[in-house]
């Protein structure tokens, strides 16, 4: 499920930190899944405080063994006109020339704007068409404004084969496996969840001093509460690693880089980009961990 801020590029570099053997895995962030999806475990119990996200990852779950699922897909795509080189290249000639590193945005602007019109007047939204939206909007991103209408603007973006693999994969992976989802803030969730000595957690929570859509949500309180419960899963020697970013654009988090002191970590080649300016800035992003 591609997903703003996601770990795809990462995933390689961060999970070879991570335990051997893993009996639960957990995540209170899943945001995209990449992670748990790259992580062999007995079972999973993943979290994710947005509706949407858990809504979509449910839908998700629920067509893994639905072998027309992609031919449900192609059938909006084809309504809408949108750009399909996973199957067939649509896309004029005369528009790559004039457009050569935007052309998919112009292509798809006209049938993607359709698409997000008539999400947004059904009285029951249909994750199908949030699937959609999401393959091809800005940056990824799942954004509503206050009267619950999706506004993420069309991205520059095709379904193509990776997305077409993506899907698979995903398919593949969750029909395999004993995963729980569930629809909390990372507090209760941590909570209620009684963690054992093999089982392993990681965080990708909202960066405090970074600018994306979602981490509008977070702010200093929260960053306090979630590396308090932390600690207490240290103290009970629970396996934990979060990552986060503590320097960008000449900002410092300075609550996670003197917290960050008790335990191990490791910088990260991050690629970060935000969506109020979507190019990568020299910034410092790390992975810590408690073993």
């Amino acid at each position: 499920m591609f997903y703003v801020g996601d770990k795809y590029k990462l995933i390689q570099e961060i999970k070879q930190y991570f335990p051997k053997n893993i009996d639960t895995f957990i995540e209170p962030f899943v945001g995209g899944g990449t992670v748990f999806l790259n992580i062999e475990a007995k079972k999973y119990i993943l979290n994710d405080v947005d509706q949407y996200v858990f809504d979509l990852h449910n839908f998700l779950k629920g067509q893994s063994n639905e072998k027309d699922f992609l031919v449900e897909v192609l059938k909006y795509v084809k309504k809408y006109n949108l750009s399909r080189s996973f199957i067939e290249d649509i896309v004029p000639k005369e528009l790559k020339e004039e457009y050569k590193k935007t052309y998919y945005a112009k292509y798809n602007q006209d049938g993607y704007n359709k698409l997000k019109n008539d999400f947004n007047k059904a009285k029951r939204k249909d994750s199908i068409l949030l699937y959609i939206l999401l393959i091809y909007g800005f940056n990824r991103m799942l954004r509503f404004n206050s009267k619950g209408e999706f506004n993420v603007p069309v991205g520059n973006v095709d379904f193509n084969k990776n997305v077409e693999t993506a899907i698979k994969d995903y398919f593949d992976f969750v029909r395999k496996k004993e995963i729980k989802i569930e629809n909390l803030d990372f507090k209760p969730f941590i909570k209620k969840n009684g963690f054992k000595k093999n089982d392993f957690m990681y965080l990708d929570p909202p960066y405090l001093i970074t600018f994306s859509e979602y981490n509008k949500i977070w702010n200093e309180e929260k960053e306090i509460e979630l590396l308090t419960l932390l600690d207490e899963l240290n103290e009970r020697s629970i396996k934990f690693a979060i990552s986060n970013v503590t320097t960008y654009k000449g900002r410092k988090n300075h609550i996670f880089m003197n917290w960050m002191n008790k335990y191990n970590s490791t910088k990260i080649k991050s690629n970060y980009i935000s969506y109020h300016d979507n190019s990568n800035k020299d910034f410092e992003e790390v992975l810590v961990f408690n073993y």
